[in-house]
């Protein structure tokens, strides 16, 4: 069985016209500014997802500036979800950092939405504010028991710059997760580094109890050998397969697993049964 973490799918309008959409939104400008970045409708993307056989999906839109850009996108997120009950699992994103972010957030959590994610800003620096915007999202899914997340990435100093890698403050994410400690964290992207720090003897383990790492984008930013890496850090049981879908294929991520060579149980457990746990929270059999 194969489940996708992390993929995206915006309102056919926005597919159509993207240009339309750049005002006021810079973010959204600086990741699809380019006619040659793909947007896909909830349509595209489940026959996307049908032809690469991936059975079921986390469907998130995209963290605009403008709440009556977030309302449009999850009326047609929660419509794909009705539409698909098997395949789209819906999580509203906001940008965490814009007013009206926890109301949206509630009322998607109210209407059925699944999980929260993915929360972004890409063109801002929430230094010194991290654990003000995120931590009332965070008791919205811990009051909802849903999962919560996080676009994460290696600091700007460190590695390539690429469009959407944002000003990510570690060690203040890692203050909201150890303030958290009862909601269901996922860190996109690897987390930006923050496995690492699985190693430690104390306090960090018990942090990342809740916490799950999930591998969108992976053939961008590492080599194969970090799922090897990752699983002695942290363990398989937090590593949930993603594509970052339509930014990558289902067929190009696979490609750079099946190479780090791990047993067919470790790959079962990236592939589905964590992401079935994490939402259901049940033990799902191997």
């Amino acid at each position: 069985m194969l489940w996708d973490a992390h993929t995206h799918a915006f309102p056919p309008e926005v597919c159509r016209r993207r240009e339309d959409f750049f005002a006021d939104e810079p973010a959204f400008r600086l990741l699809y500014g380019s006619p040659t970045a793909r947007l896909v409708d909830p349509e595209e993307l489940v026959a996307a997802l049908a032809e690469a056989q991936v059975e079921r999906a986390v469907v998130m839109g995209f963290p605009w500036r403008q709440e009556r850009l977030w309302r449009r996108h999850h009326e047609i997120l929660l419509e794909a979800a009705r539409r698909w009950p098997e395949v789209v699992v819906p999580f509203c994103a906001v940008n965490p950092l814009e007013p009206g972010a926890v109301r949206e957030v509630e009322r998607c959590l109210a209407a059925g939405f699944r999980g929260v994610g993915e929360l972004a800003w890409y063109t801002d620096d929430p230094r010194g504010t991290l654990a003000e915007v995120l931590l009332p999202l965070a008791e919205l899914c811990q009051h909802y028991q849903v999962p919560l997340l996080v676009h994460v990435n290696d600091p700007l100093g460190i590695g390539h710059r690429y469009p959407g890698k944002a000003a990510v403050p570690l060690e203040e994410l890692y203050a909201c997760l150890r303030q958290a400690p009862e909601v269901t964290w996922i860190l996109a992207h690897w987390g930006g580094g923050l496995p690492f720090y699985g190693l430690c003897k104390k306090e960090t383990p018990e942090v990342f109890r809740r916490v799950y790492f999930d591998t969108a984008a992976s053939p961008y930013l590492y080599r194969p050998a970090i799922y090897r890496a990752a699983i002695d850090m942290v363990g398989a049981e937090k590593i949930l397969f993603g594509t970052d879908y339509p930014l990558l294929t289902a067929a190009r991520c696979l490609k750079e697993l099946e190479e780090a060579g791990l047993p067919p149980e470790t790959q079962e457990m990236i592939l589905y049964r964590n992401l079935a746990e994490v939402l259901t929270g049940e033990r799902v059999a191997g």
